[in-house]
């Protein structure tokens, strides 16, 4: 049974409205990315989800809170689901991560992660996904790095057009994850 993957990215942060790549820092939804997120709730409350799965940075628990808040929708969090680690550049300018994105595809940021690091924890999210939840539809909320990952997993696109590509922010991506799925 295939299971069906809703991604959307986290809500807007006071880091992406002041233009700072927040990494592995937790970051704070803005006023606006809570109402953002609380939009997001509406839109796929009746969406027959049976559970979100967020990354456990602060700004992407906070958006499935507010989404999903006063619902009784299983919210679990995994660590396998955060944005990848820029290392010495969490918290720099997102012009300044943006320059170095195509070269840290295999190699690691200083201290930090390579997005094929972000691939192989996706991976695994992925493995656990198809057996614990077979032919049910799940919403992920994370970031830009795991909608890389799903799109490299699960539709075979290479890392090295996606990193660079211009953002275009929409309401979700949908996944299918065949059953069994290994990887």
């Amino acid at each position: 049974m295939t299971t069906t993957i809703v991604y959307e990215t986290h809500s807007l942060s006071t880091d992406n409205e002041n233009g700072v790549a927040t990494g592995h820092l937790p970051g704070e939804l803005s006023p606006r990315g809570r109402e953002l997120a609380a939009e997001l709730g509406e839109r796929r409350r009746d969406d027959g989800l049976a559970a979100v799965y967020t990354s456990d940075l602060r700004r992407a628990v906070q958006t499935a809170e507010i989404a999903f808040a006063g619902t009784g929708m299983p919210i679990r969090r995994d660590v396998r689901l955060r944005e990848c680690d820029y290392g010495d550049l969490n918290g720099a300018p997102v012009a300044r991560v943006a320059a170095g994105r195509s070269r840290h595809i295999h190699e690691p940021w200083p201290r930090g992660q390579s997005y094929t690091q972000v691939v192989e924890q996706t991976r695994d999210f992925l493995a656990h996904l198809a057996a614990a939840m077979p032919g049910a539809r799940v919403l992920v909320i994370s970031h830009s790095a795991n909608r890389w990952a799903l799109q490299h997993l699960l539709e075979g696109r290479a890392l090295e057009d996606l990193v660079d590509a211009p953002f275009a922010w929409r309401e979700g991506w949908t996944f299918e994850l065949p059953a069994g799925w290994g990887g």
